[in-house]
Order: C-alpha cells, then structure tokens, then sequence
C-alpha cells in the first residue's frame, strides 16, 4: 500500500484508540472527571492522563514495527488499553495506604508522576512483548 495513505490510517486508528482509551479510563475514575480535572489545572491528573496517552501510542509503536495491517493495530489498541486499566487498577490495588484516585484528586503531583512512570514503564514491557 502507498505510504502516504498507509500513514494517514495509522495515525486515523491510533487517534480513535487513544480516544476510546481516554473514554474507557473516564470511566474508570469514578472519584473525578479528568477532563474537569485538567481545565481546573489540576497538574496530577494531568501526568496521569499524559502518562496513558504515551502508554497507548508505546504499543501501538511496537505493534506497528512488528505487524502489517492496521487490524492487528486495532487489536493491540485495544489489548493496551485494557493492559493499561488493569495496570492503573493495580496501582490503586497495590498502595493500600492511599487511594491514587483521592491523592490525584487532591492534586498530589507527586502520586500523578508515579501514575504516569506505571503507564509508560508497562507499556514498553507490554510493546516489547509484541515482538
């Protein structure tokens, strides 16, 4: 296929699947909304969000190296984004002494740079495991 055009549907899929991951994580936050949150100038969740943002468009980096049509793209779209909730889900599950959602929402800036290292510390695990 021409690059061009084969580019342009990359970056079309990619922008859908960070969308649909942004739409999936709102959801899953349930102490806030993100994107008030961020208007707000809340810096925390800001790195939160950011660091999913990379997280996904990490696996779709690797996913897009190693396979040949936007299908497979789709696919580990959508296993990051799933890997990446479980992976912030952990990360409440696992620092027990506080909520990350509550410490985000206070504005721990601090929480929210752990929260963003988590989403793109795994998702280079995750990408590489793709090839």
């Amino acid at each position: 296929m021409e690059p061009f055009l084969l580019t342009i549907y990359y970056f079309l899929a990619a922008v859908a699947i960070i969308v649909v991951g942004l739409f999936v994580f709102e959801l899953i936050t349930t102490k806030y909304k993100d994107w008030q949150e961020v208007e707000e100038g809340n810096y925390a969740v800001a790195l939160s969000i950011g660091g999913k943002i990379i997280g996904i468009s990490i696996i779709l980096m690797f996913s897009i190296y190693t396979n040949y049509s936007i299908i497979d793209t789709l696919i580990w779209g959508a296993i990051g984004i799933v890997l990446q909730m479980v992976a912030y889900l952990l990360f409440e599950f696992l620092t027990r002494r506080f909520s990350v959602e509550e410490q985000l929402k206070q504005r721990n800036i601090a929480v929210g740079i752990i929260s963003f290292c988590v989403s793109v510390g795994l998702a280079f695990v995750i990408g590489a495991s793709i090839t």
